[in-house]
């Protein structure tokens, strides 16, 4: 990363009166590509993480692994996707997100390809790591190119198409993952995965620019329109390459609150993409065909929450007026009905029921996701890619205890002489109480208060 920052002067927006025969030229429409770009490559990033879920009884299988080995491959991603969101963001902060996500990319999608190549414990884990580092830096760069191609008022519903494509990308990737692995065998499949993430890179370095203002298909007329309404400072990027006051950052309530109902939206989403396809399959006696449609169908379900949950935060938002309650009251009825989904779960016999109200609760955690990034954005500040980086970072402690717990869980009780829904149900309580606990904190989070506002002398 030794690439100096962009200093070059944004192009002046021309204040000269048109002709008025002339009719007023429209804003260009670049930023809806940059939003497409974004949206493909969270789309392949969840693709590329999710297909591990439909493959782990194959994996377990050939190479002879416990379940509890298998929570610790799963973990091994996101502890290194926690550990490197703070470098990866930050380096986006400094260098500009157009090199740093090109070498994301390129980085993760060479480990997916690797994975197929394991030969064991030890080398499934460690590629799974590298693959987690690679992930690491992608959704706290891609807030950032948000936050400099779309103003504040148009960010909430951004930011929910980018995350509903990289759910949708979730969604597919267990029937996807099923039909490859059913043709090519797991270990291609994992190939094919990452040849598409090296044809997005290539793509993207070619045509993205970090600053609107050095992109040549812009006009000066959606150069206004991004710049709407956010204030202009001439001493704006030297302050966001700036050092990060850290003593100010953990002093902010809202870094940890945030970085709190991360943790449980995390667990939660984490248990059903890692651990839910080899629980249709040992608990419910589904196929693997079946639970392929049915994993897909639940995280899919998810998808369409989060679409929705960006257009309703930003419309809660112009309607109550109240930049607090229009980015969390709809997290706090999504973990709610989180919480419920997964209990009424536990107490239906049927199949397909059963994850029906699976993918309620789904729906219910993504009902948040987007409402937690306009949030994260605002609390912030001018550090963006680093402190977004350190709350998702935070969030992730989720995902690591939830792989780990829902494999030993299901030895321990396959140790104690219990098979199929004894095994596996009693661990699903656990995922309720810890939705409740995210309810609870959403209650207390004010996005409005940020870590630009704390004093320096915190």
């Amino acid at each position: 990363m030794n690439e100096p920052a962009n200093t070059e002067q944004p192009a002046a927006v021309s204040l000269a009166p048109a002709d008025p025969l002339d009719p007023p030229e429209r804003p260009t429409r670049v930023r809806y590509g940059v939003l497409g770009f974004l949206a493909a490559m969270t789309f392949v990033l969840y693709l590329d993480r999710v297909c591990i879920g439909q493959a782990a009884p194959r994996i377990t299988s050939d190479l002879g692994l416990s379940d509890t080995q298998m929570g610790f491959v799963l973990a091994a991603f996101t502890l290194a996707y926690g550990l490197f969101e703070i470098p990866s963001g930050r380096w986006g902060d400094r260098y500009g997100s157009r090199g740093v996500l090109t070498r994301i990319v390129v980085w993760w999608s060479a480990f997916t390809a690797l994975t197929g190549a394991a030969t064991g414990f030890g080398m499934l884990l460690a590629v799974r790591f590298l693959f987690g580092a690679g992930e690491a830096g992608a959704l706290p760069n891609s807030a950032r190119v948000l936050k400099g191609w779309f103003p504040e008022s148009a960010r909430g519903r951004a930011q929910g198409l980018v995350t509903t494509a990289m759910l949708l990308g979730g969604g597919v990737a267990p029937i996807v993952s099923q039909q490859l692995i059913g043709q090519l065998d797991w270990r291609w499949t994992f190939a094919v995965f990452g040849l598409l993430g090296l044809a997005w890179a290539g793509a993207f370095y070619l045509w993205f620019r970090d600053d609107p203002a050095h992109h040549p298909a812009v006009n000066d007329q959606e150069r206004a329109l991004i710049a709407g309404d956010r204030p202009h400072d001439g001493h704006a990027a030297a302050a966001r390459h700036g050092p990060i006051p850290w003593r100010v950052v953990f002093a902010c309530p809202g870094v940890w609150r945030l970085g709190g109902a991360m943790i449980t939206m995390t667990a939660i989403y984490y248990m059903l993409f890692s651990w839910y396809p080899t629980y249709l399959q040992e608990a419910r006696g589904a196929s693997p065909v079946q639970s392929a449609r049915l994993s897909s169908m639940v995280l899919g379900v998810g998808a369409a929450g989060c679409l929705f949950g960006g257009w309703f935060t930003d419309w809660l938002t112009r309607t109550t007026g109240s930049r607090r309650w229009g980015r969390t009251a709809q997290s706090v009825f999504g973990a709610g009905l989180a919480a419920a989904g997964i209990l009424g779960s536990v107490f239906t016999d049927g199949i397909t029921a059963s994850a029906v109200l699976v993918a309620i609760a789904c729906l219910g955690v993504q009902l948040q996701v987007p409402a937690w990034w306009a949030s994260a954005t605002q609390v912030s500040g001018r550090h963006l890619g680093a402190l977004f980086g350190l709350m998702n970072m935070i969030g992730a402690l989720g995902g690591i205890a939830s792989q780990l717990f829902m494999g030993r869980f299901a030895d321990v009780m396959k140790g104690w002489g219990y098979s199929g829904r004894a095994r596996w149900d009693p661990g699903f309580f656990i995922y309720a109480f810890v939705a409740l606990i995210g309810m609870a904190i959403w209650c207390v989070i004010d996005p409005t208060k940020t870590v630009d506002d704390e004093p320096a002398s915190a």
